[in-house]
């Protein structure tokens, strides 16, 4: 069995990077060997090669857990090239960095963007070209906002404006107008991959569980299903760290309650 995990680990990193099992043994042999079996075996063997997620959904959700998290530049470069290796555009990858900037803030998004363009120079690649600005896009900011709300969640609109009318209306102004109008709106990444990236981005951070439960709500809306997401919340061990998992798939509970009450 243990051989088995190994080695069906070693097939799925190698699919992501050819050399990255050999570059594990370099730089862990001498001081921890028994890192490079845990990486291998268990982050690759057990949780990457589990079958609820597609390689490519596996790779939105991998970089923008880490983008979010802020603090893993090289894994993240290697989860970059992965991602492209598993079939992502590079505009994709940008798209997924956008949207985990939402969630993590500039300098996250911007030093994420940092990364990718190195994994891109280095691989001869970039994004295919977009009218990407803003106001290149259809509609006015707000339309697009409500727009791309009630796509998802529908009556949300209106609740973000009221909910915060009595303490930060311009608040709710910026979620409409640009987290939604002018980043969630954008047409280049695929709905169900915005919603693993946001998914993923809120369960890395470990701080946003009425955000986690609002966009695993929009997931299943869009065609996610329910063991989509919880692949998501299983992945986050590896990367995020038990608690973040486990904190995930409790809220991720609720959420399949609560659409079960409402059917």
């Amino acid at each position: 069995m243990e051989t088995l995990r190994k080695r069906t680990g070693s097939e799925h990193l190698a699919r992501l990077n050819p050399k990255a099992e050999a570059a594990l043994h370099a730089a862990l042999d001498a001081i921890a060997p028994d890192m490079v079996e845990m990486v291998v075996a268990f982050g690759y063997g057990d949780i990457y090669a589990r079958p609820g997620l597609a390689a490519q959904d596996r790779q939105v959700a991998t970089i923008a857990a880490l983008a979010a998290m802020g603090n893993a530049e090289p894994q993240l470069f290697f989860h970059i090239d992965g991602g492209l290796s598993a079939g992502l555009t590079p505009r994709e990858v940008v798209e997924t960095l956008y949207v985990t900037t939402v969630f993590a803030g500039f300098p996250a998004g911007l030093n994420a963007l940092a990364v990718a363009r190195r994994v891109f120079e280095a691989r001869g690649a970039k994004p295919e070209p977009t009218p990407g600005r803003p106001e290149a896009l259809p509609g006015d900011r707000r339309a697009r906002g409500l727009a791309a709300v009630e796509a998802t969640s529908k009556g949300a609109g209106e609740m973000v404006l009221s909910s915060l009318g009595d303490i930060a209306p311009d608040m709710a102004a910026f979620i409409l107008d640009f987290s939604y109008g002018d980043v969630i709106s954008r047409p280049w990444l695929s709905p169900r991959r915005k919603e693993i990236a946001m998914v993923a981005a809120a369960m890395a951070r470990g701080t946003m569980r009425p955000q986690l439960k609002v966009h695993a709500h929009a997931g299943l809306r869009v065609g996610l299903t329910r063991q989509e997401l919880t692949e998501v919340a299983i992945q986050m061990a590896a990367y995020a760290g038990f608690p973040a998992s486990l904190n995930a798939l409790a809220a991720l509970r609720e959420v399949f309650s609560e659409a079960d009450a409402a059917k």
